[in-house]
């Protein structure tokens, strides 16, 4: 690796065959597709890191990717190529539905069992905190100890954001005003301006590092209601099928699936049925 920095750095000129390269890599790694339009935007967001591992270009890049010690630099790529945009209690209607029809369902059946949710595109923790605000304030007060929350994503960098829990107050807007004392720490002196949720909800949520498509999931356990929203717009169609029928078999009978309302299984073969806009349910 080169370690002379020139004061103009070229590391903004991404040839066809390297960005081909990248493209086949990430797709090899994550299933992240990258159509030939994501050309400009993989080289933006690299850009910077180039000048870090002060290579002067991206041949040299690609060639660092290509040895041994290139493996640890994968996942760095694949956290800057996914995109990681979340916020709390983003697409309401989905917590509607498990308001109004989900948890009614699930305490009627008079189970004893855990209320198991899994958040499995959690990026920076908004989604799942927001489900553990949910899940505190509707269930009743007999059943407030019955729930767990699974969350995992494939960046390092977003998950590490998450499990420290603490975000900027503006991050908040979309959390009601009277929920924000009762669920997050305000903080003071060197965290002014910054908000932590409580330990209440924190040791409600198990954090996991996981690729959705490869090797078998940590889970002991069926889920009630899985969360897999804004991810198959980055994968193609064999992988779309893929990934849905995998997590259908993590769904029990019953068990509901909630992808973003810019998705749908449309000409995917799956076992579900869809019950609303962007939700579905696996068949008792």
């Amino acid at each position: 690796m080169k370690t002379t920095q020139t004061n103009n750095w070229p590391a903004t000129q991404l040839a066809d065959e390297d960005f081909e390269f990248i493209r086949r890599l990430v797709y090899e790694r994550s299933r992240i597709s990258l159509s030939g339009d994501k050309k400009i935007l993989v080289a933006s967001r690299l850009a910077k890191r180039l000048q870090q591992l002060q290579l002067p270009g991206f041949p040299e890049y690609c060639e660092w990717l290509r040895s041994p010690a290139g493996e640890g630099e994968l996942r760095f790529l694949i956290d800057r190529i996914s995109t990681n945009h979340t916020c709390f209690f983003r697409e309401l209607k989905h917590f509607d539905y498990l308001r109004e029809t989900i948890l009614p369902a699930w305490g009627a059946a008079a189970r004893s069992e855990t209320f198991q949710v899994w958040s499995a595109a959690c990026s920076s923790g908004e989604e799942p905190y927001s489900l553990a605000i949910h899940l505190a304030e509707h269930l009743a007060p007999a059943e407030s100890a019955r729930w767990q929350i699974e969350a995992s994503d494939i960046s390092t960098r977003v998950l590490e954001i998450a499990q420290r829990g603490i975000y900027e107050a503006g991050r908040l807007d979309a959390v009601a005003a009277k929920l924000v004392p009762r669920y997050f720490q305000k903080g003071a002196g060197d965290w002014a301006g910054q908000f932590r949720v409580k330990e209440t909800l924190r040791r409600r949520i198990q954090f996991h590092h996981l690729n959705l498509l490869e090797g078998a999931y940590p889970f002991r356990a069926q889920f009630h209601l899985i969360l897999c929203r804004n991810v198959m717009i980055y994968f193609d169609r064999p992988t779309q099928e893929s990934l849905i029928n995998r997590l259908s078999e993590n769904l029990l009978p019953g068990g509901h699936l909630m992808v973003g309302h810019s998705e749908s299984l449309s000409g995917i073969k799956h076992s579900l049925r869809s019950v609303q806009s962007a939700i579905y349910v696996k068949p008792a």
